[in-house]
């Protein structure tokens, strides 16, 4: 195991947190990565230097068979056996709305909590989100239940997924003004081909408020891997989502400037997306999965791509 400090990439900062340019998706572990393949590419990610793994405590429940926390169990058992808890920054999240794991009541995220805790078989979580928000509760409620875990070291950082600009704002506004923990991060759908998920009202909150984004679904789906392309079939989970920005003009658009940028770079295509995603403002580590290993080395890449202000350009109006 190398050293992080051994590699030339910043590190990012989500509030007292330091991470890899490059957040390492762990939905596929526990669905289309078995036990293996997911130690495998936990094994090459840690050894590339990352230190930032993302999960939830409802990964993989759409799995048949499955009940949720298929994934934090993976990644608590890789922990265990490589003995790397310290240097890993660890994001899992609650309230992610299947029935016994949903909403954000006080029960439900100290329950939520300690079965995470099981099982990634660790004492705390560095970075912990609110998967979906739950406007049923007031968020004094669900803030002072998240302070309390910080405070009784469970929880070292706070987030929140899937939430309006609006709710968002109340959230932060509330922690500073009651000084309990307030969140550090947000993660939002935002990708080149998925702008206005993220881009306007719920950005500026989190500029103004000093967040740090996470965004998933950075290469939407697979499609700004560049591997789908009229005509060719994929054999992926995921074919079908990234199928649907190849029939719009935009998607095609984007395509095509990323081949023109990751020509000039001799790049892939992949990591093109994520560099323009980490230019972007409040963005500190996009994320994204890899099935196996070989996946791998184009979304790491990431970490050491700038691209000059004409090719973000061309990629910014191209995705328009």
């Amino acid at each position: 195991m190398t050293d992080t400090h051994d590699h030339p990439h910043h590190p990012r900062h989500i509030g007292s947190l330091s991470v890899h340019p490059l957040a390492l998706g762990g939905n596929v572990f526990g669905w289309t990565a078995d036990r293996e393949q997911s130690f495998a590419v936990l094994d090459a990610y840690a050894e590339a230097g990352g230190n930032f793994v993302d999960t939830a405590d409802i990964y993989s429940a759409w799995v048949p068979g499955n009940s949720g926390g298929e994934s934090e169990t993976l990644i608590g058992d890789w922990l265990a056996a490589r003995r790397n808890r310290d240097r890993m920054v660890i994001g899992t999240k609650v309230g992610g709305g299947f029935p016994d794991k949903a909403g954000l009541s006080a029960t439900t995220i100290r329950a939520g909590l300690e079965a995470s805790l099981r099982r990634l078989r660790t004492d705390y979580i560095d970075l912990y989100y609110t998967h979906y928000d739950d406007e049923t509760v007031p968020v004094a409620e669900f803030l002072s239940v998240l302070d309390k875990l910080v405070r009784e070291g469970k929880i070292r950082e706070i987030a929140a997924s899937n939430i309006s600009a609006q709710r968002l704002a109340e959230a932060l506004e509330f922690s500073d003004a009651a000084g309990v923990a307030k969140y550090v991060a947000i993660q939002p759908h935002y990708s080149l081909v998925s702008r206005d998920t993220y881009e306007g009202p719920l950005a500026e909150v989190a500029a103004r408020h000093g967040l740090a984004a996470v965004p998933y679904w950075a290469l939407a789906s697979g499609f700004l891997t560049g591997k789908y392309r009229p005509g060719a079939s994929v054999d992926s989970a995921r074919a079908e989502g990234a199928g649907r920005y190849l029939v719009s003009e935009r998607g095609r658009r984007v395509l095509t400037a990323l081949d023109e940028v990751a020509a000039a770079h001799d790049a892939a295509v992949a990591t093109v997306a994520l560099a323009w995603l980490t230019a972007q403002p409040t963005i500190a580590s996009p994320l994204a999965s890899a099935r196996t290993v070989d996946q791998l080395p184009p979304l790491l890449a990431v970490a050491d791509l700038r691209l000059s202000d004409t090719e973000l350009k061309r990629l910014t109006e191209a995705s328009a």
